[in-house]
């Protein structure tokens, strides 16, 4: 992610922010400028622009950043949509009535955000379903329940066809950890869920019928290979011995449309760590030239993705760094992942699918408001 600053005063300020630090300005991400604007309060609940990005526009909030403090996201004031873009792809939200669930809301919207912020920056198509209810996308943030027989009906995170589901308990760290533990995942995050999970809407729109199959059969597998089967075998006898010689992690090797996913969410961690790093100025310039190096090229993030060769390069860099800064911290590394060689050949495939795609996201696509579970 880049670096955001105040347009009313310059000072540093971070992508979740809701006022700035120092002016005290109230903030909000405007998709429409891709960036971070101090706004100054109107009539009509509308707010203007204060410095030289959107200079003197008028914009409204979110619904969901007024009136819930979930957002922190604006649109122009004479926009129909109540909630933004972000916000309006969210079709069922968690049971407010429930102790917990308002704070666990505000942690998946947040994760959400960051997502469609590398969507809208990889110019990837991004519509909802009520525009487009056949390849549109939507999501629904579901507890678990208890059944009338008293049977515990659990919630699956997942994609089915443009809906992607998550579930409520993922957003509570406790949770996410044990259920970390007990799959012997190296890594689980909430915003992991949401790239992995948008990696099948996208094999449905960028794969299936594009051309691209016989690709990703060669790379990832045959994804007509039954399922349910696949997934039964990989939880009776776990992922093959030899899993990190050809998968980027064990739960990539159940089948080829969780190798994709998998290997989709990947990029997504590698493209939004350099874009950050590149923002702050951060290189790695070591004694000896045989060790990782990376400089700060000036290139957007398409560009950087389309060098595929350089992207790994860098991605080296700056995971050998992170790894030793953390090992010094005596934590466990912050990059746990091996990548072979013919992981490389998967994550070059996205890139270049990711690469390839059209940028066709408008307002008129967004989805409409959310309705409660």
């Amino acid at each position: 992610m880049k670096t955001f600053h105040c347009t009313a005063c310059h000072s540093l300020v971070f992508f979740e922010n809701t006022r700035c630090l120092t002016c005290k300005r109230v903030l909000a991400f405007v998709p429409k400028h891709m960036a971070m604007l101090a706004l100054e309060p109107q009539a009509d609940e509308q707010w203007r622009c204060v410095g030289e990005i959107g200079a003197r526009e008028t914009l409204r909030l979110c619904r969901n950043y007024s009136e819930h403090a979930v957002c922190n996201w604006a649109m122009p004031a004479g926009d129909s949509e109540p909630l933004c873009l972000s916000c309006g792809l969210t079709h069922t939200i968690p049971d407010l009535s429930v102790e917990g669930n308002e704070q666990a809301w505000l942690k998946l919207e947040t994760a959400k955000r960051r997502l469609v912020y590398s969507l809208l920056t990889l110019a990837l198509p991004l519509k909802g379903k009520v525009a487009d209810p056949q390849d549109g996308l939507e999501f629904r943030f579901l507890s678990d329940r208890v059944t009338v027989n008293g049977d515990r009906a659990r919630v699956l995170t997942g994609h089915d066809d443009g809906v992607i589901t998550i579930n409520v308990a993922e957003a509570d760290d406790v949770y996410r950890e044990r259920m970390r533990l007990s799959q012997h995942e190296p890594y689980r995050t909430l915003l992991g869920h949401f790239r992995h999970e948008i990696g099948h809407y996208y094999w449905d729109r960028l794969i299936a019928g594009s051309g691209n199959e016989a690709k990703f059969r060669t790379l990832f597998g045959d994804e007509r290979a039954d399922y349910n089967a696949a997934l039964k075998v990989h939880y009776d006898r776990g992922a093959p011995a030899d899993w990190t010689e050809r998968f980027i992690s064990a739960y990539a090797s159940m089948h080829p449309w969780e190798d994709w996913a998998e290997t989709w969410a990947h990029v997504m961690h590698m493209v939004d760590s350099l874009e950050t790093s590149h923002a702050v100025g951060l290189s790695v310039q070591p004694a000896r030239p045989d060790e990782p190096s990376m400089s700060v090229p000036a290139k957007p993030v398409q560009a950087r993705i389309a060098d595929f060769d350089e992207l790994m390069s860098e991605w080296s860099a700056l995971t050998y760094v992170l790894n030793n800064l953390t090992r010094g911290l005596g934590l466990s590394d912050a990059y746990p992942f091996v990548i072979s060689s013919p992981v490389i050949e998967k994550l070059r495939f996205v890139c270049q699918v990711m690469t390839r795609s059209a940028p066709t996201t408008t307002r008129e696509q967004w989805a409409p408001e959310a309705r409660s579970a």
